[in-house]
């Protein structure tokens, strides 16, 4: 696969939870490994906002704080690439608009787009879809054979 790849949070969620299924751990912790080796993966402020607020409230009996901070330092700081901006806002109004997406994906599409992503792994989106030239596709959708 060629091109910058956008990885969403749902993907360093699973990574983290213990009780996430394992084929879902399974597909982030290898997303994760090859983003961080490949050096093509990228994420947006959004992401880092959205992790960190799940890893603190929903596993504080499992991510201390401490563990929190090293994981965005080892993991997700190489990643960070589109910060916020009012020109962020204004894409993802548009986007928003456009597809009738919500606010907190829209603004993940933009971001990819503006990090000139082919590709936004998420799986909170239609898998398949395009939006302003990048293809959506789920990590977790159970692979079919021909």
């Amino acid at each position: 696969m060629n091109g910058r790849i956008f990885l969403d949070t749902n993907i360093f969620v699973y990574d983290i939870d213990v009780e996430a299924p394992k084929a879902k751990k399974h597909v982030a912790y290898n997303l994760i490994r090859d983003a961080l080796t490949q050096r093509r993966s990228v994420v947006s402020y959004q992401v880092i906002q959205e992790f960190l607020a799940v890893a603190i409230r929903k596993f504080s009996s499992s991510v201390t704080v401490p563990d929190a901070r090293r994981y965005l330092e080892a993991v997700l700081k190489p990643m960070l690439a589109v910060h916020s901006s009012v020109d962020l806002f204004h894409e993802a109004l548009d986007i928003c608009s456009r597809y009738k997406l919500s606010w907190y994906d829209s603004l993940i599409v933009a971001a990819a787009s503006e990090a000139s992503c082919t590709v936004l792994y998420t799986e909170d989106l239609q898998h398949g879809a395009k939006i302003n030239g990048v293809r959506i596709e789920n990590p977790f959708r159970a692979k079919t054979t021909n």
